[in-house]
């Protein structure tokens, strides 16, 4: 089986096909439709993903007419930089790479990101396609064109919005993903189902047998629904100035802990520490019940998400999330729930109401 969504702009023109397949077998085929032959293909790859899938890749993108180069650089956030970028751009200049020609993602977030940002401002942009290999990427980072990269240990703080031509998923990725790396993704799942979609919230809750056993189609329905929840959003707001803030509900807080727990914690981890911490403040302000918040907090735990942290203090993840880019005036701008499967934006969201959730995960 197979499922192709398609992203729009604001106009309701077409810009872009997710394809979710069960292996690599169809790239080629989605590449050729983008009409780009003749050209050259440098597939952009971290060390981890690369000895796995790179050759692969490489095989089906040649069967297009193009050439292909492979990238890679060492895997991990602390290379998700500027430093990283140079690098891609110095092997693109060498290789005589011009604005006909294209990049591939080849990885999760931290690959996408960093190769759509240089794909946005090589020869001040070229076309970039998206081949996510990790859960939380195919998810959320590959889908929206948000691109960048962390400056001086401040996350994504450089980027830009830059749209990819293709993001192609293959599912079989998964079994070589570790347990905790694959139950990361859920942090973006979960939170799909809390902003926007109560059923299928419940339907996660359900399900999780058979989606922690890697069953296909449960894996399928899951990707494909929260890429469709994803879409919706980013096509009614592309660069993020009013609904698409939605989608960093648990992130304010999610990435100041990412941040002074130095990257320890997985991106989808510590959105799972800023939901526990929004959904607190939430049941503060009476507007979500007692056993909404219980009930979702047993979903983080059925996905095996830890729900403390220790070693950092609330104050300093507090006085973090001031740095962060979703800042408005000197205002966090905070997302709340006012009921399960519907968020909102609130400017009001005080220092010691944050210092009051974060004590419910701090040991």
């Amino acid at each position: 089986m197979s499922r192709l969504i398609t992203v729009h702009n604001p106009e309701n023109e077409p810009i872009y096909d997710i394809v979710i397949e069960k292996d690599f077998s169809r790239l080629s085929e989605a590449v050729t439709k983008l009409g780009i032959s003749g050209r050259k293909i440098c597939i952009v790859t971290e060390s981890h993903v690369g000895p796995l899938y790179a050759d692969a890749v490489k095989a089906e993108l040649e069967k297009t007419g193009n050439k292909v180069f492979v990238y890679t650089f060492n895997a991990g956030e602390e290379n998700k930089n500027l430093s990283t970028v140079e690098d891609v751009y110095e092997f693109l200049i060498k290789n005589k790479f011009d604005r006909k020609d294209m990049l591939a993602a080849l990885g999760g977030g931290v690959t996408g990101d960093l190769t759509g940002f240089a794909a946005a401002t090589y020869l001040r942009g070229i076309s970039f396609i998206q081949i996510p290999t990790s859960l939380l990427a195919q998810v959320d980072s590959s889908i929206g064109g948000k691109t960048g990269v962390d400056f001086r240990a401040y996350k994504n703080m450089v980027g830009a919005f830059y749209q990819p031509k293709l993001v192609y998923m293959n599912m079989s990725v998964h079994r070589t993903l570790d347990e905790r790396q694959f139950n990361s993704g859920f942090g973006e799942i979960i939170k799909h189902g809390l902003i926007k979609d109560n059923e299928y919230y419940m339907w996660l809750r359900e399900n999780a047998g058979a989606i922690k056993a890697l069953d296909y189609d449960a894996l399928e329905y899951m990707i494909s629904r929260s890429c469709e929840i994803k879409r919706d959003v980013v096509e009614k707001d592309p660069t993020e100035k009013g609904d698409r803030a939605l989608l960093n509900f648990g992130h304010t807080l999610g990435h100041a802990i990412e941040k002074l727990m130095n990257f320890q914690l997985y991106h989808g981890e510590c959105v799972g520490l800023g939901m526990l911490a929004s959904l607190e403040i939430s049941r503060m302000r009476g507007l979500i019940s007692q056993s909404n918040a219980n009930d979702a907090a047993d979903m983080m735990k059925l996905y095996s998400f830890p729900m403390n942290i220790s070693g950092i203090e609330a104050k300093d993840i507090v006085a973090i999330s001031k740095s962060d880019k979703k800042m408005d005036a000197g205002r966090i701008k905070f997302v709340l729930l006012d009921r399960i499967g519907n968020a909102f934006l609130d400017m009001t969201v005080t220092d010691e109401e944050m210092l009051l959730a974060l004590d419910k995960i701090i040991k």
